[in-house]
């Protein structure tokens, strides 16, 4: 209480103050450093190596041009030269020994020459009297330009993220403060993780460096609703349910959706709670002789994605008629497994069906999508496109969490996470593409790590 008390009316800290002159910290600290370390360094050097001859005492200004002319400048020269290499050196012992201080300078520094450059600042002439600013040629005055306003942007490193606040007091720069996140992305070498709107700020929270948030698949586990792919990339299907997967061949789609099964098993569900849909007999189908639920024929798709929507209806009437049932609840506060429904291939198998086919069978898919969340029934679909002819009526709406790997087209990467401002590249890394973990921002995203002597059989042998 006292601190909410201290952060509404006294002070709410925010991070370091990113001023005009943060532009050049990196060169201050840097001469902070060396200036004092040359003067150390060249001080115990004419210490051991003697170069200035003694002086008579008391010593008199007359036999000073004695006293330089007996010098031995080239060793001067030598032990000064000395003296500055171990200061540079030192610098850079100092960059390495306290790489991620300087890093943090590095980029208040960027952020400062950012402002600077793109003119977020307003500065006035003014005049000042006194013999520093006459320019003498002229016997004139200078004029100088005198900063007037330069906005409180603050600079935050906490618990692995970057949060950059940017003031919304209405001044002339407000709009373009709010259309910064892709710039920062690029400058900071991170990856936008939210955007946070605060009382006079807006506040842009990075992930520094997201490809060392990459799992191994070993660690990839699930709990509370929760299963991370990352470090700090969570699909909590709880709260933002169904996951939409896309991408072309090759592009570590079905090591993907191997990976979150694996994970599902290991905390959420056991081997029943899964069913499995692979229409092109693929990776996926390989599974039926370790999971009961697993399907590759039309005439089995069919009715299992039947049932299971069945059974989510079924499970949404039980669970008003249990006891311990309180409204708005989940089925977890009832004690109950989530369920999921795994198909791989979706558009493939679209075009496997008749008009007729297509049309009964998307309604059923549309009831798992708008109704399931509650009584604990989630749809992962994996295709190489989520054109709207195959999600249609809302139903692609309905996926709050995408993962869109591999390379993509331009619509391709529309179709997946709408419009947006974000500049999508391809790294030649398996499992390598962007997610939409339902925070509203896309991210990169890097698949668990599987090692090449990794058998997904044998493994969900051993978690079975």
């Amino acid at each position: 209480m006292l601190q909410r008390f201290i952060e509404k009316h006294l002070y709410k800290h925010r991070g370091r103050r990113i001023h005009y002159k943060t532009k050049d910290i990196l060169v201050r600290a840097g001469i902070s450093i060396a200036v004092p370390a040359f003067f150390i360094a060249l001080f115990l050097m004419l210490w051991a190596l003697p170069v200035l001859p003694t002086l008579d005492v008391p010593f008199k200004l007359r036999e000073i041009p004695n006293y330089l002319s007996i010098l031995d400048y080239q060793r001067l020269l030598l032990e000064c030269l000395s003296s500055l290499i171990i200061a540079l050196c030192l610098v850079f012992v100092c960059k390495v020994v306290f790489y991620k201080r300087y890093t943090y300078l590095k980029q208040r520094q960027i952020l400062a020459r950012l402002i600077i450059d793109r003119n977020y600042y307003d500065t006035e002439q003014a005049t000042k009297n006194g013999s520093a600013e006459w320019d003498v040629g002229w016997m004139n005055k200078q004029d100088k330009n005198e900063l007037t306003y330069f906005p409180k942007v603050y600079f935050q490193l906490k618990e692995g993220y970057l949060y950059v606040r940017f003031p919304t007091d209405g001044r002339a720069y407000q709009e373009q403060f709010l259309q910064l996140g892709s710039v920062l992305e690029t400058a900071f070498y991170s990856e936008l993780d939210s955007l946070i709107r605060e009382e006079g700020y807006i506040c842009y929270k990075f992930i520094y460096a997201i490809a060392r948030d990459r799992l191994n698949i070993k660690d990839v586990h699930s709990k509370n609703g929760r299963l991370a792919l990352m470090k700090r990339t969570i699909w909590d299907f709880d709260k933002l349910p169904h996951m939409l997967i896309c991408g072309g061949v090759g592009a570590g789609k079905t090591y993907t959706i191997l990976s979150v099964i694996l994970g599902l098993l290991k905390g959420a569900c056991h081997k029943e709670d899964i069913t499995i849909c692979d229409p092109k007999n693929a990776d996926l189908a390989d599974l039926e002789g370790i999971f009961p639920n697993v399907y590759h024929k039309i005439g089995g798709i069919i009715p299992a994605v039947r049932n299971f929507k069945n059974d989510m209806l079924a499970r949404s009437t039980e669970m008003k008629e249990m006891p311990n049932y309180v409204t708005g609840k989940n089925y977890r506060y009832l004690g109950l497994p989530p369920k999921f429904l795994i198909f791989d291939e979706f558009s493939a198998f679209m075009e496997m069906l008749d008009y007729k086919e297509q049309v009964e069978f998307l309604s059923d898919v549309r009831q798992i999508a708008l109704l399931s969340r509650q009584a604990g029934y989630f749809l992962i679909v994996g295709m190489q496109r989520p054109d709207a002819k195959y999600l249609s009526d809302g139903i692609r709406d309905q996926f709050h969490f995408r993962l869109a790997l591999g390379r993509n087209s331009d619509v391709g990467y529309s179709m997946m996470f709408g419009d947006n401002d974000k500049k999508f590249t391809l790294k030649e890394i398996k499992g390598f593409g962007y997610a939409d973990s339902g925070k509203g921002v896309i991210s990169e995203f890097y698949s668990p790590f599987v090692d090449s002597d990794f058998d997904f059989i044998e493994e969900f042998k051993k978690v079975i």
